[in-house]
């Protein structure tokens, strides 16, 4: 949008008058300078409000003076044209070709560029701009994939699905963006009331409030009390931080409803999105999904494993239980900490008492001495931008020797070991703190298999002391399970104060039976948010609808329908398309799920799941060479893929033509050795093709894997006492006795590999 029209509509807008009932408008930053010009100024300063901007003399920070940069054979040129800039490089076609940067994104540590492509879409560049000084490593062009050979049809490829920015970036860095997705046409018509981050990004829409700074006249009286916004920030409003004697403080009053953390958290979570209506974004839970703390993206003790933002990492901090919020440290408007350094932490942690060595152990000034560098360690995303993990814990260097977490004492002290360490802890006397984060334990058992992590899960999930985070996270891990402690639990936890908690219930109930689903589930379709609304709805999906009464129909349909606008809110994505896929197949709508797979699949090849929907909707309708035919296709496109090895292997095993299978299986278990089943399938079909000692080997090479992999100890003890080797069957018995104590059958059997030795045959 042209800048002057854009500041045309900011005033039509501010001087429209204002009725009762209107829908707030957007107005533009500018509009707030004339009453709040220290809070202006500092926004215009901050990263927020260079967010997004223009391509342009000012706004371009990299150079584009003929500079080049190879990756393969591929030799990109920066360079500028008629006052325009450009680079040179490889297109959709896999072809060079010169594309114009539109716009600029972000500042510092590092700059991306925008590159307009038809169809309304703008692609993030693939070569990023370090902004550092060079005296830092920076003022140079780097590759945010150098470990990936990207080529045009790779999602990660500059022009791929995966770098679109009218879905992966463009909410968090401009104002009242509207997607604008046709997807009849397949074209973005995207649209901001302002192209950064401006003051109503977090406000909301402010003409009502502008109306009320000239008296209010139309407004209603609650739209007087709030000044004229949806939202206010009145969350420290009136608070205080009295200190006690150990040199902490406490806060003089509840939190309350956090309302100002999940303003940031709609672009500071790992989050997906359903709605962009002002009304919505307002509150959290209406419009997003925050991510739990899930496997690979964080690590079993909540560390920050990819790039997951702040939001997750800090509801599970000790912080947040005590309810200090995100403008406690930070200003909201610049965006930088209240207080340098270690001064920020002593607002509530007293200097004489923290900021010692007494306490830290390190050389006054030093690196070590910083609160952060040891309670919110840093790790690189997009190669060089250091980002502090929120979850601000104590250092547990034991915690990577027994399941294999970082440490903050390791990050600075590379040339040594976490027993080491340990050790130094231990001598400080600091080694027996446990930290806030204690489902760590509980969340490694489970990632692992462990003996008893079902109902180590369902304490973690029940537990009040726990932040809810972590307790929606346990029952996120959960999901699947048909225990009836399981879906007793969640039945519970489904009339939990915390949304979070509430929604990870309802996903966890979809494996409950008709009855408790109804019992469990219904009162949730009149649930205050939408979020739990949707997720209950979809649960109830299927069989159960059968169960709702004419009155609870009425609600199920509403929050049905929700769910399926939240998935064509993100129409251009395959994993909404699937999503409605599965949807339409546990409804019996098999032409319309259908439908969304190929769509899925349309969108993006490598999609892999929705072309093994689709051979199984084949396969469910009694055409196996047509679910061959899906697979075969899938795979020239991803011959890489363990998932469609062993689908197709599947399908030629129910084709009755073995010797294929058995090649497929081989490559899915080759392919995707972190997946044992695939393993444990192939020896099953090796065993029963006369190959027993080829079968034991593939287990054993799974079992090293994954060593609490119970379907693989069971055929690897069965086929060992098979082949008389009782010595190791009882050994793989006695393991799964350990995982399993109290399955009789297993036991009987480790007993009779016990006679088997005692008295041998």
């Amino acid at each position: 949008m042209p800048k002057f029209l854009f500041f045309l509509l900011a005033f039509l807008f501010a001087a429209a008058p204002v009725r009762a009932g209107d829908e707030a408008q957007f107005v533009g930053s500018a509009k707030c300078a004339s009453c709040h010009r220290s809070q202006y100024e500092d926004w215009r300063k901050s990263h927020h409000a260079g967010a997004m901007q223009v391509a342009d003399d000012k706004t371009v920070l990299g150079d584009f003076h003929d500079a080049h940069f190879r990756k393969g054979d591929v030799d990109s040129i920066f360079f500028r044209r008629d006052g325009r800039f450009f680079v040179r490089t490889d297109g959709p076609d896999g072809k060079l070709a010169d594309f114009e940067i539109k716009y600029t994104f972000g500042l510092s540590p590092l700059q991306q560029y925008l590159i307009e492509l038809p169809g309304g879409r703008l692609q993030a560049f693939g070569l990023a701009w370090d902004s550092r000084p060079a005296e830092s490593g920076g003022q140079r062009w780097f590759d945010l994939y150098a470990d990936r050979k990207l080529a045009a049809g790779d999602p990660l490829h500059w022009t791929g699905i995966d770098q679109n920015w009218n879905y992966q970036c463009a909410w968090c860095h401009s104002t009242d963006l509207k997607k604008n997705y046709d997807p009849a046409a397949d074209k973005f018509d995207t649209k901001w009331a302002e192209i950064s981050v401006g003051c109503e990004a977090c406000h909301g829409p402010a003409s009502l409030h502008l109306s009320w700074t000239r008296g209010g006249a139309g407004l209603t009286l609650d739209e007087k009390k709030s000044k004229g916004f949806s939202l206010r920030f009145d969350q420290r409003a009136g608070v205080t931080w009295p200190a006690n004697p150990e040199g902490t403080a406490a806060r003089s009053q509840p939190a309350g409803e956090r309302k100002e953390e999940l303003v940031c958290a709609g672009c500071h979570a790992r989050r997906g999105q359903f709605s962009d209506a002002p009304r919505d974004v307002a509150h959290f839970h209406d419009a997003f999904h925050a991510s739990t703390l899930t496997p690979g993206l964080y690590y079993p003790d909540g560390q920050q494993r990819e790039e997951v933002y702040n939001f997750g990492s800090f509801t599970q901090s000790r912080m947040h239980a005590a309810g200090v919020t995100c403008s406690d440290c930070h200003n909201p408007h610049s965006g930088k900490l209240r207080l340098a350094g270690n001064e920020v932490c002593g607002q509530c942690h007293a200097a004489k008492v923290f900021d010692t060595p007494a306490h830290h152990h390190h050389p006054e000034g030093s690196p070590g001495a910083q609160c952060a560098s040891c309670h919110m360690p840093t790790t690189d995303y997009m190669v060089i931008h250091a980002r502090q993990d929120h979850s601000i814990r104590i250092p547990r260097p034991d915690r990577t020797l027994s399941m294999g977490t970082p440490n903050a004492c390791n990050k600075c002290h590379a040339d040594k070991d976490a027993r080491w360490a340990v050790s130094a802890l231990k001598g400080w006397g600091m080694g027996g703190k446990p930290g806030a984060q204690t489902f760590a334990e509980t969340f490694a058992l489970a990632d692992s298999d462990g003996p008893g992590a079902t109902a180590a899960l369902v304490g973690v999930a029940k537990d009040e002391g726990q932040p809810p985070i972590a307790r929606a996270s346990a029952l996120a891990r959960l999901n699947g399970a048909v225990a009836p402690a399981v879906l007793d639990a969640a039945e519970q936890l489904a009339k939990a104060d915390d949304p979070m908690i509430r929604a990870a219930a309802a996903d966890t109930l979809a494996a409950a039976g008709a009855e408790q689903k109804k019992r469990a589930l219904v009162p949730l379709l009149k649930d205050p948010t939408r979020l739990v609304r949707m997720q209950a709805a979809r649960s109830l999906a299927g069989e159960a609808e059968a169960h709702l009464t004419p009155a609870d129909l009425g609600p199920f349909e509403a929050a049905l329908n929700d769910y399926v606008a939240g998935q064509m809110f993100s129409a251009e994505r395959p994993e909404s398309r699937a999503n409605l896929g599965g949807l339409f197949l546990a409804r019996g709508r098999i032409d319309e799920a259908q439908a969304q797979f190929a769509k899925a699949l349309a969108l993006d090849k490598t999609f892999t799941p929705a072309a093994i929907q689709l051979a199984e909707i084949s396969r469910a309708r009694g055409d196996e060479p047509a679910a061959e035919a899906a697979l075969r296709k899938a795979l020239a496109d991803n011959p890489e893929s363990g998932p469609l090895h062993y689908a197709l292997g599947l399908s030629l095993i129910r084709q009755k033509r073995r010797p294929d299978a058995m090649a497929e299986l081989e490559q899915a278990a080759r392919l995707a050795p972190d997946q044992t089943h695939y393993a444990y399938v192939y020896a099953i079909a090796l065993n029963g093709a006369g190959a027993p000692g080829k079968a034991i080997e593939t287990l054993r090479v799974a079992l090293a894997r994954r060593p609490n992999d119970r379907e693989v100890l069971s055929a690897l003890a069965s086929y060992e006492a098979q082949g008389g080797d009782y010595a190791a069957a009882l050994g793989h018995a006695q393991a799964l006795l350990k995982l399993e104590p109290d399955d009789p059958q297993l036991r009987r059997f480790a007993e009779a590999l016990r006679a088997k030795l005692v008295r041998p045959e």
